[in-house]
C-alpha cells in the first residue's frame, strides 16, 4: 500500500509565515505531505537553475517569468498567491519616528545611525534602488549593514545592532523582538507579487496543483492577510 504523496515546495522567505500556518490544514485535507524549503528567491533561482528537483515553486513574479522562459515551470499552473509591501522595522519598544510621508521617511533615515536590509532579497534590492531615487544613497552608505536574509535583519533589529530594518512588512511582523514602524509611504511603495507554479518535471503535478488551488482560496487569503500580506 502506497504512503501519502509528498511534494517538495521551494518557497521564498516572503511567504514563510503564511505558508507555515496553512500547511497543516492542507496536509490534513489532501493527505499530502509538504516538504517546505524556504530561502531568498535569488537563492532558490540558483538552486533550481543548478538542477535541484521540486514540485512547486513559490517565488517573486519576475523570477517566475524567468522560470517560465526556461521551461522549468508549467505556465498554465501559475497563480499569484500573495503580494507584499516593504516596511521599516524597529526593535520592540524602541522610539517611534514618523515615516508617513516621503519627507518624513527621508528625515528619519538621515537621522538614524544604522539600517539593514537583505542584500539579495526582493525588498532589499528595491530599498537600495529607492535610496538612489530619493537622492540619499551616498549619505546612507556609511550606515548600511547588509544582511544575508530577512531573518538576519530581524536578529540585528531585535539585538539592537541596527536602528532600522527595511523588509517586507509580513517578514517584520514575524520577526521575534521586532515591531513594524510602518509601511513605506504610498508614493514610495512597491508591492512584490509571489507566484506559485508547478514544476514541468513534477511527478506529483496533481498534488502540487491542488496546493496552488488551496493557496488561492478565500480561506487562505484570510491567513495571508493576517500575516501582513495582500492575498492573490
Amino acid at each position: 500500500m502506497k504512503g501519502p504523496v509528498e511534494i517538495r515546495v521551494l518557497a521564498s522567505n516572503g511567504v514563510k509565515a503564511a505558508l507555515e500556518a496553512l500547511a497543516p490544514a492542507f496536509e490534513r485535507k489532501s493527505q499530502t505531505r509538504l516538504d517546505l524549503r524556504f530561502d531568498l528567491t535569488a537563492n532558490l533561482m540558483r538552486r533550481i537553475e543548478a538542477g535541484e528537483p521540486f514540485d512547486l515553486a513559490i517565488v517573486a513574479d519576475a523570477a517566475a517569468d524567468r522560470l517560465a522562459a526556461q521551461g522549468k515551470i508549467d505556465p498554465a499552473s501559475r497563480a499569484m498567491i500573495a503580494r507584499s509591501g516593504v516596511g521599516i522595522g524597529i526593535r520592540k519598544g524602541a522610539p517611534r519616528a514618523d515615516i508617513g510621508t516621503p519627507d518624513a521617511l527621508e528625515r528619519a533615515l538621515l537621522e538614524a545611525e544604522s539600517i539593514s536590509w537583505a542584500r539579495e532579497g526582493a525588498s532589499g534590492v528595491y530599498f537600495a534602488e529607492l535610496l538612489e531615487r530619493m537622492g540619499i544613497a551616498e549619505q546612507m552608505k556609511p550606515k548600511v549593514v547588509l544582511a544575508a536574509s530577512g531573518a538576519e535583519v530581524g536578529r540585528l533589529l531585535a539585538g539592537g545592532g541596527v536602528r532600522y530594518g527595511a523588509l517586507f512588512v509580513n517578514e517584520l511582523m514575524a520577526a521575534p523582538g521586532v515591531e513594524v514602524l510602518g509601511p513605506l509611504p504610498p508614493a514610495l511603495q512597491r508591492f512584490t507579487a509571489f507566484d506559485a507554479a508547478v514544476a514541468s518535471g513534477s511527478k506529483n503535478a496533481a498534488a502540487a496543483k491542488a496546493l496552488v488551488e488551496f493557496l488561492t482560496a478565500p480561506s487562505a487569503g484570510a491567513v495571508f492577510r493576517s500575516k501582513g500580506q495582500e492575498p492573490g
